[in-house]
C-alpha cells in the first residue's frame, strides 16, 4: 500500500511497566521533549516494524507507550522526506533502520535525500540526541570483506560508531555491564541472560564507552567464534550525544523491563536529561573486541 503522509503520532498503548523509578528521565523544567522514531528499511524488514495496513508496528506502539510514561513524545515515521522539513522541532531521533535510507525500497516509502542525510547528520554534530536499535548498525554498510575492519566507514556509521557483519541463530546469551553507574543500568546487576538475535559487530569508534559487553563463549554460530566485543554504548558526535543498542529483535524483549529500562536510560542521556560519565573505556571493556576472528 502506498503511502504519500507516513508521519504518524499515537496515544496506543501497550501494558507493562518498569520497576524502577521514572522521575529523572523527563527534564527537569518539564519542558516537552518530542523524539523522532524512524524505521524506514531498504531490503530485510524486521517483525518488529512492520507495519499492518494504517496500524502502527509493535515497537512503534511500545515506544510511544514508554515515551507517555515519562512526558516525552514519540513521533514517527516511514518517510525520508521528514529530514528535508523542520528537524529543529526534534530534540532526538531514534533510528530502526537497515539498509541505503536514500534508495528506493519494496514498500514505495519515500527515501531519505542526500540533503536531509546530510542535514540529520549536522543535527546531531549540532547538539541533537540519537538512539540507534539493532540493524540501525546495517545502514550504509562498508564494501568489501565482512571479516576485515575498514580504514574508513560512512558519515553514518562513524556517528553511530560501530558496523553489523552478520547474525546466527537466535539463543539466550549474556550481556556483560561494564557501566553499571550509566542510566538504565541499576538493579541489573553484574550481567544478565536474554534469549534474543545477537549482532556481530565490527569497525567500532576508539572512543566508545561501552555500557553492555557480548559474551561470545559458548555461542552458535561462526560470527561469534570471537572475543568479546561491545554490544551497547555511548559516545559523543560533536555535541550531540549519540546512544546505540544491539537488542531489539524480538517482541517480547521490547515488552520486557531489562529491555525498557536499558532504552529509557539511554533516551534520558542523550536528551540532556540526565549526565552520565562516557569516559572512552573499550580497551578495559572490551581489549580484544577488534579481534573478528578467533
Amino acid at each position: 500500500m502506498k503511502r504519500r503522509e507516513m508521519l504518524l503520532t499515537t496515544g496506543a498503548a501497550v501494558a507493562g511497566t518498569c520497576a524502577f523509578p521514572l522521575r529523572w528521565i523527563a527534564a527537569a523544567d518539564k519542558k516537552p521533549q518530542k523524539v523522532l522514531y524512524f524505521t524506514r528499511n531498504v531490503g530485510f524488514y524486521h517483525s518488529v516494524v512492520v507495519r499492518k495496513g494504517d496500524d502502527l508496528s509493535h515497537s512503534e506502539k511500545v515506544l510511544i507507550d514508554m515515551g507517555k510514561r515519562v512526558g516525552i513524545e514519540i513521533e514517527c515515521t516511514k518517510d525520508g522526506r521528514v529530514f528535508d522539513g523542520n528537524i529543529d522541532q526534534y530534540d532526538a531521533f531514534a533510528f530502526y533502520t537497515n539498509g541505503d535510507l536514500t534508495t528506493p525500497n519494496k514498500q514505495e516509502e519515500p527515501p531519505m535525500s542526500q540533503e536531509g542525510k546530510k542535514r540529520f547528520l549536522d543535527a546531531i554534530s549540532g547538539g541533537k540526541g540519537f538512539v540507534g536499535f539493532h540493524s540501525a548498525c546495517a545502514c550504509w554498510r562498508t564494501p568489501g570483506a565482512r571479516d576485515e575492519n575498514a580504514d574508513q566507514v560512512d558519515p553514518y556509521l562513524a556517528m553511530l560508531g560501530g558496523e553489523f557483519i552478520a547474525h546466527g541463530p537466535q539463543q539466550k546469551a549474556i550481556m556483560r555491564i561494564t557501566s553499571p553507574s550509566f542510566p538504565g543500568m541499576q538493579n541489573l546487576g553484574n550481567s544478565f541472560e536474554m534469549l534474543e538475535e545477537w549482532y556481530a559487530m565490527k569497525n567500532f569508534a576508539k572512543d566508545l564507552h561501552v555500557i553492555l559487553v557480548q559474551e561470545t563463549e559458548g555461542m552458535k554460530g561462526d560470527c561469534y567464534q570471537r572475543p568479546a566485543f561491545p554490544s551497547t554504548w555511548a559516545r559523543m558526535q560533536g555535541k550531540g550525544r549519540v546512544f546505540f543498542t544491539s537488542l531489539a529483535h524480538r517482541e517480547d524483549v521490547w515488552e520486557g523491563e531489562p529491555f525498557q529500562q536499558i532504552v529509557l536510560g539511554g533516551l534520558a542521556w542523550v536528551l540532556g536529561n540526565v549526565d552520565a560519565d562516557i569516559t572512552p573505556n573499550v580497551e578495559k571493556a572490551a581489549p580484544k573486541g577488534t579481534q573478528l576472528k578467533a
